[in-house]
């Protein structure tokens, strides 16, 4: 049983940005052969708390649980609204809390909204840069849906699809996730005493 976490970095309610993160992931929990599992986070809900964190240096009691679920999650759907040409301020905020390990070589499907067709290209020069300068494995095909794309559910539905399929298969393919525990393997005090006192 694979779980892929679902971001949507939304700010209104309701949003087409989560109707896109919600029609995403409903695609990949629905692949067959796939047995998945997706929870969906909106960093709107977060906000403050992503605020505290990059004037404190620490995530809080809210905040802490979507990071750890980011981390142990076998892959991710990332979703933004499009301002000026790229990624939400608040998207590129919650993206510099994550830890670069946290995401490398996770497999990551990328989805966009916007008013209109000509802000498409935000995929491309925007959100997958940010994702390879992660180191994170992004599916080919990204979904963006604009204003009118809503009224042309076949053509948008088709993207959809490939997208989650793709991200589907890259979730298998992933070898398990083993993470070692910096607290499994302690270096006995006496040892660090006799280092100290040898320098």
């Amino acid at each position: 049983m694979s779980n892929i976490l679902a971001i949507s970095a939304g700010l209104s309610q309701p949003s087409s940005t989560r109707l896109l993160t919600d029609r995403l992931a409903a695609a990949a929990r629905g692949e067959p052969g796939a047995e998945t599992t997706v929870e969906v986070v909106e960093l709107r809900e977060h906000a403050h708390d992503i605020t505290d964190n990059l004037l404190t240096g620490f995530a809080n009691q809210r905040l802490r649980p979507v990071l750890e679920q980011l981390e142990a999650a076998d892959g991710l759907i990332l979703v933004s609204p499009t301002f000026s040409a790229s990624y939400s301020g608040l998207f590129k905020s919650f993206m510099d809390l994550v830890e670069p390990e946290s995401v490398h070589d996770k497999p990551v499907l990328l989805g966009a909204t916007g008013g209109t067709e000509r802000h498409s290209l935000v995929l491309e020069h925007a959100l997958r840069p940010l994702l390879a300068y992660l180191r994170a494995q992004v599916v080919p095909t990204a979904v963006y849906a604009a204003s009118s794309d809503w009224g042309n559910d076949s053509d948008l539905n088709q993207r959809i699809t490939r997208a989650a399929g793709e991200l589907a298969s890259a979730v298998q393919r992933q070898p398990a996730q083993r993470k070692d525990d910096p607290f499994a393997n302690p270096v006995p005090f006496e040892q660090l005493l006799q280092e100290t006192a040898t320098n």
